[in-house]
């Protein structure tokens, strides 16, 4: 059985608000023809005919009624999805799925999801907890937006990474311990930590950064939540290293104190995508992340 065709529908409505092939032809800005073979088509598809005259005006028949009321919510429907279409074709709305780690969704989206409210508010950003890795993967296969990585990324096809900032990796301490002048791998490795799990990409920093004083330090505890990590630095547990997001604006729990390292660390992010043309609701939202750059 063949479709049902909208244009045909959208006459056949018109005829009936209108009372009149011609009226209609000049409202849809078609030929008469045209309006006629409209009907003739629907007609033989429903098997009835769907308009009757009267006293010189064209009404529907008790099939035409029932098409006619049906037809009504379909075109409205129509509309309405071409609409919902348009606007984010023209970057007014959408959806744009983007993936974090919990630190970054924490201290670094917040301010970015502020002023995209403000600017553009018909875009819905939806956020993943998702590792670097996993972002990638998701957005080789099209499941993801956009993700915040950390560098380096090893060359995925169809994503393109770009350096987004870099932030000082610090030591947090317990505010109670005797504190050297400096913080060096070789005083920390000496003591109690909590450090990420092995694997995630502040570990491989980290194990770098003590190796320069041939420290291989093991950790008191491994955990990947950056606000539980610090309650447990409060509670004097252990220190950690973590990064300091410029952007984070929370004040530290007076418990803990933030010292730099020596040698310095960086924790580099990237800000990952699909190759190619991008949409506009997703350039809104890159556009707003490289307002945060901090490099």
């Amino acid at each position: 059985m063949r479709e049902l065709n909208l244009d045909r529908l959208r006459t056949l409505v018109t005829i009936s608000d209108l009372g009149s092939f011609a009226e209609a032809a000049r409202f849809l800005h078609l030929a008469p023809p045209t309006v006629s073979l409209h009907i003739a088509d629907l007609e033989a598809l429903v098997g009835a005919p769907l308009l009757v005259r009267k006293r010189g005006e064209v009404k529907p028949s008790g099939v035409g009624e029932l098409l006619v009321e049906r037809a009504r919510r379909l075109l409205a429907d129509a509309d309405e999805v071409m609409d919902l279409v348009q606007r984010q074709v023209q970057g007014l709305a959408g959806r744009v799925r983007l993936g974090a780690s919990t630190g970054a969704i924490a201290h670094l989206l917040p301010q970015a999801l502020e002023v995209l409210g403000e600017e553009h508010p018909g875009i819905d950003v939806q956020v993943q907890v998702l590792t670097s890795p996993e972002a990638m993967a998701r957005l080789a296969s099209g499941a993801l937006d956009i993700g915040l990585v950390a560098l380096p990324q090893g060359a995925v096809r169809g994503v393109t990474v770009l350096q987004w900032r870099r932030d000082p990796v610090m030591a947090f301490v317990p505010s109670s311990w005797a504190l050297p002048r400096r913080i060096t791998p070789r005083w920390l490795a000496h003591q109690p930590l909590i450090l990420n799990d092995e694997g995630t990409s502040l570990s491989r920093l980290t194990t770098e950064w003590f190796a320069l004083a041939a420290e291989h330090p093991k950790a008191r505890i491994q955990l990947n939540y950056n606000d539980a990590v610090k309650s447990l630095v409060a509670a004097g547990y252990g220190a950690t290293l973590l990064p300091h997001e410029a952007l984070s604006a929370a004040p530290l729990d007076p418990r803990i104190r933030m010292l730099p390292l020596q040698p310095r660390l960086w924790r580099p992010l990237g800000v990952a995508h699909r190759t190619g043309p991008v949409e506009r609701a997703i350039q809104h939202v890159l556009d707003v992340l490289w307002q945060q750059t901090q490099v």
